[in-house]
């Protein structure tokens, strides 16, 4: 039987109804193949009583009391009731009984048996390994407990994690170098890019939003959450030193923008859906992927700097060590550097190039499973889903 066919796959991942991030393309992906069973976020972090969590709270309830659904052919969706709190073990404890019975629930609705559990959380751990599987995979895609708002016990979570996991799949060098420590059956498989849908970037047939054709040129972007590991100090020395230029940051804002205020040529159009994002790309003349250089951002492989590239963009970057293997990118090693890149780029014409989406043409999704196959395929007999 081919490897990661014909399975049941519980996955424990970030809410389905967000942006795609790696584990949705992987999932819609295994889902041609395979039934899975995508678990909601259970979070990393206790809520505030901010306005914005508030919002969250409000919205998991609703999701739940939807119960379980098929947003797609073979992809169910459960979104659990738990208590968002971590820093008591019996609150862990009961998180872990109380999500369990659910998921069990769900897996008995849909007559999955033996399932393999496929988590990319570390809030997931009270749950993995308890549901009978066949087969236990942590996939790591950030350090968890670098993030700033993360609950100081995500790092025990993680070790725990990753000591039951039959493989542990990490997206980034420096990932694999440090949870192999922990489980010596762990593999590097970088992200993937969807190829086809940026490749809708080089369409003639594409429309560039108006909002966006209506900015002057050239036109400087980013599209993602703007968040605390996003350097607006190095954003906003881009837009000082191309005053004619239009800087565009198309996404949700969580963070504090001080650092651009009073800058004309910063536009925040806001978040957009997945489906319009080739449209954004076609209007831009250079991508900018400006990540502050922290512990959580040198453990990361970003996905928009593959994206970017698929859709033919130049695109200049903070010296992340990922960064340094995805062609097409210019990796600046200091602010006046990337500025300069920046204006490099602006003066070779910029904007989408079929040639430099080929760059990336080996990079989609599929092979990156068929990676993942590899090494599934590989594990001892025990270890290993047939």
């Amino acid at each position: 039987m081919k490897t990661l066919s014909g399975r049941d796959i519980v996955c424990f991942a970030n809410d389905w109804d967000g942006d795609p991030l790696s584990k949705t393309h992987l999932m819609r992906l295994l889902a041609r193949e395979n039934r899975v069973l995508w678990v909601n976020s259970l979070g990393n972090r206790t809520p505030t009583a901010s306005a914005r969590d508030a919002r969250r709270i409000v919205k998991k309830l609703r999701d739940a009391a939807r119960g379980l659904t098929e947003p797609e052919p073979n992809l169910h969706v459960l979104a659990p009731l738990y208590v968002p709190a971590y820093g008591s073990e019996a609150v862990r404890a009961v998180n872990g009984v109380l999500v369990r019975r659910q998921v069990q629930l769900a897996m008995r609705r849909l007559g999955m048996r033996r399932p393999i559990s496929w988590a990319f959380l570390p809030s997931a751990e009270p749950v993995v390994g308890t549901l009978g599987e066949e087969l236990v995979l942590y996939h790591v895609v950030d350090e968890f407990s670098a993030f700033s708002d993360a609950s100081a016990h995500v790092a025990e979570l993680e070790r725990r994690l990753l000591r039951r996991a039959d493989l542990v799949i990490a997206s980034a060098e420096r990932l694999y170098e440090s949870k192999r420590r922990e489980n010596p059956r762990t593999v590097l498989v970088r992200h993937g890019v969807d190829l086809a849908h940026f490749a809708r970037a080089l369409d003639p047939a594409t429309p560039v939003p108006a909002e966006l054709a209506a900015l002057p040129r050239p036109v400087i972007g980013f599209f993602g959450l703007v968040a605390d590991w996003i350097d607006l100090e190095l954003v906003r020395a881009v837009a000082d030193a191309h005053p004619a230029a239009s800087v565009v940051l198309l996404g949700k804002v969580v963070t504090s923008l001080a650092p651009l205020e009073g800058a004309p040529n910063v536009h925040l159009p806001g978040r957009r859906p997945y489906a319009e994002l080739p449209g954004w790309c076609k209007g831009f003349d250079v991508a900018i992927t400006p990540f502050r250089l922290n512990e959580l951002a040198l453990n990361a492989n970003p996905l928009k700097a593959r994206e970017y590239v698929a859709a033919g963009l130049p695109n200049v970057c903070t010296d992340l060590p990922e960064l340094r293997a995805v062609p097409g990118c210019a990796v600046a090693r200091s602010r006046d550097e990337f500025v300069a890149e920046v204006g490099r780029a602006i003066a070779a014409g910029g904007g989408p190039s079929r040639a430099r989406a080929e760059l990336v043409r080996g990079e989609g999704w599929e092979a990156k499973l068929e990676e993942i196959r590899g090494h599934v395929a590989a594990l001892p007999v025990g270890r290993r889903a047939a």
